[in-house]
């Protein structure tokens, strides 16, 4: 008898032109320039061919253009799952009051069911951003989990590339000092766990994978980027990264953004961003390549069967952690 595969999740951050625009410092972010008439039917058309059903994590405002709503309902249509990502993508939301981080999250939740039909029941924080306000209002709300922790070391290296990169003034570079986390980032766990809100009120956490005892990061991004270097290197880390993940036991959560899986080729727009130089061809059969290898170890699914697998197995009993603020 075959043993069945454990789950393992997969999503996709659908962040806009706009948001990497604004990331960057560029002008004209502000106009809301979008590239869903381009990027939602390419991804569609690769997750169809690979008949696989991922979690899209959507910003509300890309929403209000009635554009932008045609591609986000057929994201639904086609079989795959919405969470929230927020309403503005801004990646300092860890500093927002409570009743700003509710407003955020009620008015993303509300537009995104509007656009798609579908109400989310999971949050990933832009820039991985969260906060114990985030989490007590996802909590009310009746979300089944938060996925904005990235376990790794390396926040502040990632950050100070991103600052070298960018065109931000320094005012915007010290909203945006919590950037991809701290060095202590890489201390919080790697496996599920439910943070203990206080008065008996929890909310599960799923962090996005990393690899066990090292805390580096293999979401698609670093891969294609060692790919760019070297296919060679890129298929010994990711093996290394699924072998880490299998004898430790950890439940992988895969993470995908839109520049992961086109090229500059095709939305000129941001072929100054860094890895848009690799052609949407490439990618896509780096893409290929990588889910298919971890469909031989893992199931892949959409993070609402990643997140019932976890809590109907029990060796999976999340353990509850008490809230530490960044």
């Amino acid at each position: 008898m075959n043993k069945k595969k454990p789950v393992a999740g997969i999503s996709l951050d659908l962040d806009n032109q706009w948001s990497y625009m604004k990331i960057h410092g560029d002008e004209g972010w502000d106009k809301y320039p979008s590239y869903f008439d381009i990027f939602i039917p390419h991804v569609l058309n690769i997750l169809d061919e690979l008949n696989l059903r991922i979690t899209f994590f959507i910003v509300g405002k890309d929403t209000e253009s009635e554009g932008n709503r045609k591609y986000l309902k057929m994201i639904t249509d086609r079989g795959h799952e919405v969470g929230n990502h927020s309403y503005h993508h801004e990646s300092w939301l860890q500093t927002y009051s409570f009743e700003k981080i509710e407003e955020e999250i009620i008015n993303a939740e509300n537009a995104i069911f509007d656009a798609t039909g579908h109400r989310p029941n999971g949050f990933r924080g832009p820039g991985f951003s969260w906060s114990e306000d985030l989490l007590k209002v996802l909590e009310s709300r009746g979300y089944n989990y938060d996925a904005s922790t990235l376990p790794t070391y390396l926040g502040p290296l990632a950050r100070a590339y991103y600052f070298s990169k960018s065109d931000l003034s320094k005012e915007d570079k010290k909203s945006r000092k919590e950037l991809f986390g701290k060095f202590s980032e890489g201390f919080r766990k790697l496996k599920p766990y439910k943070w203990d809100l206080g008065n008996g009120k929890t909310i599960s956490e799923l962090p996005v994978t990393t690899i066990p005892v090292f805390k580096v990061p293999f979401h698609l991004s670093y891969l294609i980027y060692l790919g760019n270097i070297s296919m060679g290197l890129m298929r010994a880390y990711l093996w290394f990264a699924l072998f880490m993940c299998r004898i430790t036991r950890t439940p992988i959560s895969f993470l995908l953004h839109p520049l992961d899986l086109i090229g500059g080729d095709q939305i000129t727009q941001l072929a100054f961003f860094p890895g848009m130089n690799v052609s949407s061809n490439r990618k896509v059969k780096i893409f290929n390549m990588v889910i298919k290898t971890i469909q031989r170890s893992f199931d892949l699914q959409n993070k609402s069967v990643y997140y019932k697998s976890l809590t109907e197995n029990s060796k999976n009993i999340f353990p509850l952690v008490k809230v530490q603020l960044k």
